[in-house]
Order: structure tokens, then sequence, then C-alpha cells
């Protein structure tokens, strides 16, 4: 999500929460194995299979990509950020922002990977200083608000996904 479109919104409809990368890499899979499967039938049923394969394939990760919603969550922190225990007076939310951001996005690629958290910290505290933006935040100071982004969406999934009681 940029600045230049804060409500992630599709290019083509204009709806908030738009997830083109989900979508194409569902598409993309789904294509493969409609046509795998399709081939049996022939060229015909390679072409059938794949394009039926493309349509379910982006649906479906059309609803992969937003078992997290970026737009939500980072209202949800703009709102609340000041009650997070991690928070210090001397920060402002743009501080805050890309360590919710990285925990919440973090949460999904280690969910894809099978992480949990004591195993994909050391990946964010490295990649720190790039995604934070303008943030003054070091990663310590913001590890627990990563933590927070973490543990929110984590909690919004059935189950406890890295098994942390949380």
């Amino acid at each position: 999500m940029s600045d230049k479109n804060p409500s992630n919104r599709d290019p083509i409809t204009g709806e908030p929460g738009a997830h083109p990368g989900g979508v194409a890499g569902g598409a993309a899979a789904g294509a493969a194995a409609g046509a795998a499967i399709g081939s049996v039938a022939g060229p015909v049923g390679t072409v059938v299979g794949g394009a039926a394969g493309a349509v379910a394939g982006g649906l479906g990760g059309k609803h992969a990509a937003e078992r997290v919603n970026p737009t939500a969550e980072d209202s949800y922190w703009r709102d609340n950020y000041t009650k997070d225990p991690s928070y210090k007076k001397d920060y402002t939310f743009d501080d805050y922002a890309p360590a919710y951001r990285t925990g919440y996005t973090e949460w999904e690629r280690a969910r894809a990977s099978g992480e949990t958290w004591d195993k994909r910290e050391p990946s964010m505290r490295n990649e720190w200083d790039r995604v934070k933006g303008k943030s003054r935040l070091s990663w310590e100071e913001a590890k627990g608000a990563a933590r927070a982004g973490w543990d929110r969406v984590e909690r919004a999934m059935p189950g406890d996904f890295d098994k942390d009681g949380k």
C-alpha cells in the first residue's frame, strides 16, 4: 500500500482492499493446475483447463491475500497505537506505522512458510532499516509494535498458528 493509494483500491473496480499480487499468484498456480488436468483431454482441454484454473486460482489468491486487510489494520493502529504497551510519547503514529505493518505482513509470510515469531523475528530485525522509511524507531523500539501487529492478526484467525498461546 502506498500513500498515493491509501485504501489500496483495485485499479479496475475502485474497490478498497485490492490484492493484485495474491490474485496474480493464485491465477498463475490455478492456470498451471487446470492446464495439467485439462491436458488429459488434449490441446483444447489444456486451454479450457488453464482458463478455468486461472479464474478459480485468482479468486483463491484474492481470498488468501485478504486474510489480513492492510487498510483495516492501518486504521486500527492509527486509532489505537497510543494504547499499545510499547508506545512512547516521544513518537508519532508515523514512527510506529511501519512496525505494525511489518508485524502483520510478516505474520502472513510466516504462516505461508510455517514459521513462528521467534523464527521470523531475526529477518524482521535485519530488514528494519530498509522498511522503516522515516520512522525514528530502532528495531528494539519497534519490535514490541511489530509483535503487537503480528499478534492482532493472529488472534483474528482461527487457531494459534505459531503455538505461542496468543
